[in-house]
């Protein structure tokens, strides 16, 4: 074993006892961002090449920052995005909310589909609609200047149409246009503000974290944005707490125009997310 990995395997222990989820992952990415070189190849650096400021990052994830703060990067499906201060940092789970979308826009046989990206952040879900659905023409929105500052930076050179906005009023001139609406708003109860993983109560935005007392305030105005944009046969696609499973189809009702409203399982088979149709006149 060489000095970085000893290293490593020190440095994973401290990740785990300061409560860090993933800390032999965190550890190994944290020593690959320092060093320059790849996870596979961390024993390739020779000790006269170990950089003593590994412990300096690995004292920031101790402290909970945000790994994708410290690396400035995250990584959602094939995408490489930059990220820090001031935006929400993408999760895993939300990957699988826009494999559920693609597939339902593949399945719609429209040539070129709609599709709109409502409280973007990063712009993950839009960019990587974009580059997933080749002849989608994709629009997103974003609500927070410090987000867009990061938001502007990844989809430069992409076809995704960004503009600064509320989710609620935005893309008037596309009502009854769009394909797929799709959301990753904000869901978290106020009321669970103290159970919050820190990565995410200290560091990311509070506009992206938390609506209203049962965390659905953003979600039922949303409903109504998504009735305006989509097409009869349009699909909306909104994230939601896993604790929040069978609540959000329940805001996509018959008498409010949608059908179908349904919940589905992320990866780890917990209520992810919800889809309904707007119902065809």
């Amino acid at each position: 074993m060489n000095l970085l990995l000893a290293e490593v395997a020190q440095a994973t222990q401290r990740l785990a006892d300061a409560g860090v989820p993933s800390p032999r992952n965190d550890a190994e990415e944290l020593a690959a961002f320092v060093h320059g070189v790849k996870r596979g190849a961390l024993h390739s650096v020779q000790d006269s090449d170990f950089d003593a400021r590994y412990w300096e990052v690995i004292a920031r994830r101790e402290q909970r920052e945000p790994l994708q703060h410290i690396t400035g990067r995250a990584y959602f499906r094939y995408l490489e995005l930059q990220v820090g201060p001031g935006v929400f940092v993408p999760r895993p789970e939300t990957e699988s909310v826009v494999g559920w979308a693609i597939d339902a826009v593949r399945a719609m046989d429209v040539v070129e589909p709609t599709i709109v990206d409502l409280c973007t952040g990063s712009g993950a879900i839009a960019l990587a609609l974009a580059q997933e659905v080749p002849r989608s023409k994709v629009h997103a929105v974003e609500l927070s200047e410090e987000a867009l500052q990061w938001t502007r930076k990844n989809v430069e050179g992409s076809r995704v149409d960004l503009r600064q906005g509320n989710a609620l009023d935005a893309f008037r001139d596309l009502d009854g246009q769009v394909d797929l609406v799709i959301s990753n708003p904000p869901y978290i109860p106020l009321t669970e503000w103290e159970y919050v993983a820190p990565e995410a109560r200290d560091y990311d935005p509070e506009l992206a974290l938390f609506s209203g007392e049962d965390g659905l305030d953003l979600i039922r105005g949303l409903e109504r944005t998504a009735h305006r944009l989509l097409r009869p046969g349009g699909v909306v696609v909104i994230e939601h707490a896993d604790t929040q499973g069978g609540q959000v189809p329940w805001i996509f009702t018959e008498e409010r125009g949608w059908a179908d409203a349904a919940d589905h399982p992320d990866l780890n088979n917990r209520p992810r997310f919800a889809t309904a149709r707007r119902a065809t006149p």
